[in-house]
């Protein structure tokens, strides 16, 4: 405690001996479309004549300190809207505050010269980092006529899906649970349906999706490989609107509107309300039957139906609520809460269910007289998950989780400084039963303590971003501090290089084994409070964490006005991986298991967008292994090479069609070879086991060496068509024919030894929706 309270009181000082040394007069507010009240993100805001600007963030908000004194013609632009200006005064020492209103544009602009987009790649380090939008997610061809942050994901460079049934996401080497998903500032344990295309979280009320794959700053922790920090709308704030759409994976609903209508230079209030059911397991054996492996269930005439047989057994059900509060000067309140179900059935197999609820809120203070602008998330969870397989003891796992973060920005003309704290309470329940019958039994508590803080300046072409971490791991009595960089050098206006690298640690465990290709049970432990040894030795490691170091370079070249390239080389050390010792065979071994890691390679963008047109395509290179003190071996998930590539088309009198098509080609997973079978004869009569008659179970005699085979190529080609018919200015239906797996490739999911049958991915899948507006 004496050692946080140090950095607080070396932050506080710090930020008030900038804050005093600065000149000049500021400037803020906020930008708001006209017909909705929606806070408008990544505008441009320019004082004419000068070189000063900002972009506003995913609140609207802009801030501009330090400013000379004096008058200036403020001019605020995005595109699809007609640009404003204000003549604004600046005074010494003074804070000007403006709220400006965007109307739609009566011409649509195929281009505009101002590119946001352009200007915060100039502005910020932006290091493997990409922002992705609830229009670029629709745009994608979505399995069931639904895009999905799920199917988004993998598009990106350096993430990868394992499968379509229960497949995981990993993110440049890491696992998920080295993955820290966040929505609206608090962490999502388990955020994938089991059948794997779709999130819990809602496509049309998503604001902005931030992916930080590698090397991102101090202001996020507890995690060793990436970042998904998703944040929601708010209502509507000018009138009642929602929507509600179906096809045969899903039924959803959305229902927004005012509490108290927008108006300029007041407050306002709204809600939000999202609803969505799954029906593939009703529609699968009528429309999909030829899609599913009959094989896992027991032979016929043992009470199970034929059409229980040809369904695909997944079901979930989603729950999203907010209230929003808005006062006149940009300061803001919003309340949100949630209900997350999941649900698996192979009846007379297996059966998973899990949920998680939770609520919260998080808010934006800007005082009046003051250029420090005060943040914050407050928020609780509890996630639980159960998987009762046919004559098995019951798999369960529990995490109640608390986050209370509070944090303060100061902007600066060419700098900002942001600083905060953060406190995480994990209450973790977890029982699991091994193949030798011994069991991992864990209950307990703990906290983790964080402060951080972030400086960026601009010094001419060069933008330089130090920050710094310090975190408490109260069940291990162990305090770090972990330093953290980017940098990025603006060559010319459209040739950029960037840097990035610093060290990361957590304490929290997952179920799921990098050696499973498929695992529904999903469960979460806190890292071991007893002590664990280095990889196949009996030397105690010097902590009970896990932790990596980071380092990323790159280079951003702006090709042409429409096209954007962007190369980025990386390199992760995990020094130290911790799982689930699974093969414990007495009371007396040890319940976890340490490992190394590096994951390294190369990834490759290129963006090309015009009114009409929109491209994406990536190339990663990539090498992914793991050292468990035996042998060095590559993980189930290293892909060597993967390849997206994404076109939509927008066409028509009034661009009412558009088309898209999504190719994805990656090269084969490691497995590990089989070498043989056995008869593996179970004593449970002890000395009066007849070894001759007993049937004993298939044993599989594995090759010595880890993960040496290779699947085969991966490749498959998504596509779909929308139609929008428009009734009046408000209502509009929409239309869209879809097909997943389109020329029906055979692509492997894993070859199950036992039954010595081939287990494919799921065959192309037509469908139609329509989702209506209103």
């Amino acid at each position: 405690m004496k050692k946080i309270l140090l950095v607080v009181f070396t932050l506080t000082l710090f930020i008030c001996s900038t804050a005093s040394a600065q000149k000049g007069g500021a400037l803020r507010g906020n930008v708001f479309d006209k017909n909705s009240g929606e806070a408008m993100i990544f505008c441009t805001v320019l004082l004419q004549g000068t070189g000063i600007g900002t972009t506003t963030d995913i609140d609207g908000f802009f801030s501009i300190g330090n400013i000379p004194a004096g008058k200036y013609n403020m001019v605020v632009s995005s595109i699809g809207y007609d640009s404003t200006a204000v003549e604004i005064t600046i005074k010494e020492g003074g804070i000007t505050t403006q709220r400006v209103v965007l109307s739609e544009s009566s011409i649509q602009l195929g281009t505009v010269e101002i590119s946001s987009r352009r200007e915060q790649a100039r502005s910020d380090v932006a290091i493997s980092k990409v922002t992705v939008t609830a229009n670029q997610i629709k745009a994608l061809p979505g399995t069931g006529g639904q895009a999905d942050i799920a199917q988004y994901l993998p598009v990106l460079p350096g993430i990868i899906s394992t499968g379509d049934q229960g497949g995981q996401i990993y993110i440049r080497g890491g696992s998920p649970i080295q993955n820290r998903i966040m929505i609206d500032g608090m962490t999502i344990f388990n955020p994938f349906h089991s059948i794997g295309f779709y999130s819990v979280f809602e496509t049309e009320i998503i604001k902005t999706v931030d992916v930080l794959t590698a090397g991102f700053n101090a202001e996020y922790g507890g995690r060793i490989s990436a970042v998904v920090d998703l944040n929601t709308r708010e209502g509507n704030r000018k009138r009642v609107t929602g929507l509600v759409s179906a096809n045969p994976f899903q039924a959803k609903a959305v229902i927004e509107g005012p509490l108290k209508k927008f108006q300029e230079g007041g407050g306002s209030s709204s809600f939000l309300f999202t609803a969505k059911h799954s029906y593939i397991d009703k529609t699968s054996p009528l429309l999909y039957s030829y899609a599913v492996d009959t094989t896992f269930y027991p032979s016929s005439g043992e009470g199970l139906s034929d059409k229980d047989r040809k369904r695909l057994p997944f079901s979930f059900t989603d729950f999203y609520g907010k209230l929003s509060f808005l006062t006149a000067n940009g300061s803001k309140l919003n309340l949100f809460g949630f209900n997350f179900n999941d649900d698996v059935n192979y009846i007379g197999v297996a059966k998973l269910g899990w949920q998680n609820v939770g609520g919260g809120t998080n808010f934006t203070l800007i005082p009046p007289n003051s250029n420090l602008i005060i943040g914050g998330t407050v928020a609780y969870s509890d996630y639980n998950i159960e998987l009762q397989e046919a004559g098995e003891q019951p798999r369960s796992s529990g995490i109640s989780n608390y986050n209370v973060k509070l944090d303060f920005t100061y902007f600066g003309l060419r700098n900002e400084i942001k600083y905060g704290f953060e406190v995480a309470g994990m209450d973790t329940k977890f029982k699991f039963r091994n193949f030798v019958g011994n069991t991992i039994n864990q209950n307990d508590n703990t906290t983790e303590l964080g402060a951080f803080v972030k400086y960026k300046e601009k010094f001419g072409d060069f933008i330089f971003e130090p920050s710094l971490r310090f975190q408490l791991y109260a069940s291990q009595s162990k305090a770090l501090l972990e330093p953290r960089l980017g940098m990025k050098y603006n060559v010319t206006d459209g040739f950029r290089l960037k840097a990035a690298g610093g060290i990361y640690s957590q304490n929290l465990i997952s179920s799921v084994n990098e050696l499973d290709v498929v695992n529904l049970f999903v469960g979460f432990l806190t890292g071991p409070e007893s002590q664990i040894y280095k990889p196949n030795s009996t030397e105690v490691t010097a902590h009970r964490l896990q932790k990596a170091y980071h380092a990323v370079f790159g280079a951003e070249v702006d090709l042409s006005k429409n096209i954007e390239l962007n190369v980025e080389p990386y390199f992760k050390n995990f020094t130290q991986l911790i799982e689930i010792n699974r093969n414990k065979l007495s009371p007396s071994d040890p319940n976890f298991t340490t490992e190394q890691g590096k994951a390294y390679g190369i990834d490759l963008t290129l963006r090309y967008e015009t009114k009409k047109v929109y491209l994406w395509g990536t190339y990663s290179l990539a090498y992914v292994n793991r050292d468990d003190g035996i042998q060095n071996y590559p993980t189930i998930f290293d892909r060597r090479h993967n390849v997206n590539l994404l076109g939509t088309y927008k066409f028509g009198e009034n661009l009412e069609w558009e088309a898209a098509l999504r190719w994805n080609m990656g090269s084969g997973f490691p497995f590990t070879l089989t070498q043989g079978f056995y008869e593996n004869t179970n004593f449970n009569n002890g000395l009066g086991t007849d070894p001759l008659t007993n049937n004993g179970d298939l044993g599989i005699v594995l090759d010595t060496k880890r993960n040496a085979g290779r699947l085969p190529y991966y490749h498959r080609l998504d596509g779909s068509i929308k139609r929008l018919f428009k009734f009046g200015k408000y209502t509009s239906l929409e239309v869209v024919a879809s097909a997943t797996n389109m020329y029906d490739r055979e692509n492997i999911f894993y070859f199950d030894r036992v039954r010595a049958k081939r287990i494919n991915q799921l065959p192309i899948m037509p469908t139609l929706g329509a989702t209506l507006n209103f």
